[in-house]
């Protein structure tokens, strides 16, 4: 198997920034130096180091995949098939255990759900496969996750609508269950307190300087600073009509549901708990976290690439829902900023630079010269 940067765990963005400095390998990257890594802008010592490490770890264990008597390499597709029946075997096995048991209150489970209203409008599921059966599926949506079950504590409630949290209560577990929710227990009766008329003039004004369109989100702060979303819903007379009930509102709502796990692993539940809150699948293993049981307490490090989003919602929500619901104390996020090496000896370096740059114009002179006496002869 060819080996590449892209196989070199933690490099992230710092590829093409590798690549740049001429360390296009992964066997430049192992025999490079602390030092060498430490002239790319944005790598510090620690990373350097990891980078260099993690590379030499990367090809001893392609070494070690080197099987004698044998052409090459074991090939990478039989690992990986390995590992996949080993996962299938094991969630048979759970399977099998909690097939046909009553989900208990205060259960970490995932549900798997088709929902639809009674026109047969699909408007959620918890596959790729079944989005694309529905023909609802958008790829966007996907990467955001929205294809996938349903993270529910049993009984509580925040994770679905009050008739869904009812109904769970009453299932076992990998049972089967088709049923109508009534508006006041889906997504509310519609109110028409909750539809209001707004001049176009006060409405291009509050909509960024734009013309309203039938359909569009609009968003605007109430007095007490909280945000309102609703739809245009009609343009007429010099008004733009705004609904602020939710799009299901006042519709009874059909839906196919299947409990089909139950999350006991203490490191997956703080996951799922992570992937409600908004941060990608992808990236949830960059959260450093690490559980104290001397204190009950757990501490976040926030990685590189969130440090200058606005996280305070996140780790809000993050905090409070695994206070509640795992009986954890303090939670704390610690944000790392890596010292940035100081040059020992700038004119030294800037000197360097000096001399490459007009050798790189000799070179350049000289191949002029040459095109120069060749288009002559000729």
């Amino acid at each position: 198997m060819t080996l590449n940067l892209g196989d070199v765990k933690g490099l992230g963005k710092k590829i093409e920034d590798l690549k740049g400095a001429g360390i296009d390998t992964v066997d430049k990257l192992a025999n490079a130096t602390v030092e060498e890594l430490l002239e790319i802008k944005g790598i510090g010592k620690a990373s350097a180091q990891k980078y260099i490490d993690n590379a030499k770890e990367l090809l001893e264990k392609q070494s070690e995949k080197e099987v004698p008597g044998e052409e090459g390499p074991v090939k990478e597709e039989d690992e990986e098939e390995e590992k996949i029946q080993e996962e299938l075997k094991k969630l048979e096995e759970k399977k099998k255990k909690l097939e046909g048991k009553e989900v208990k209150e205060g259960d970490f489970i995932l549900v798997k759900i088709t929902a639809k209203t009674q026109k047969g409008k699909v408007f959620q599921v918890s596959s790729v496969e079944d989005a694309k059966i529905a023909g609802i599926y958008d790829e966007k949506k996907e990467q955001q996750g929205f294809y996938a079950p349903e993270f529910v504590i049993v009984g509580k409630p925040g994770f679905l609508n009050e008739g869904l949290t009812d109904t769970i209560k009453e299932l076992n577990y990998f049972q089967k269950k088709s049923v109508r929710i009534p508006p006041t227990k889906a997504f509310g009766k519609r109110d028409p307190q909750k539809i209001e008329r707004i001049g176009i003039a006060k409405f291009r004004k509050l909509n960024n300087g734009k013309n309203p369109e039938l359909g569009q989100e609009f968003v605007k702060q109430t007095q007490q600073g909280q945000s309102q979303r609703g739809t245009v819903i009609r343009v007429t007379q010099g008004k733009v009509v705004v609904d602020y009930n939710h799009p299901l509102a006042g519709q009874s709502i059909d839906y196919n549901l299947e409990i089909i796990d139950k999350i006991e692993d203490f490191n997956e539940k703080i996951e799922y708990f992570m992937t409600s809150k908004g941060i990608p699948q992808q990236s949830v293993a960059d959260f450093k976290a690490n559980y104290n049981k001397g204190d009950n307490s757990i501490e976040f490090t926030i990685p590189k690439m969130f440090m200058f989003q606005n996280l305070t919602y996140f780790k809000f929500g993050l905090a409070m829902d695994i206070q509640t619901h795992m009986g954890i104390g303090d939670v704390k996020f610690v944000e790392l900023f890596e010292k940035m090496p100081i040059p020992t000896d700038t004119s030294e370096s800037v000197m360097k630079k000096v001399e490459e740059l007009n050798k790189q114009n000799e070179e350049e002179k000289s191949k002029e010269e040459e095109e120069k006496d060749t288009s002559k002869e000729e």
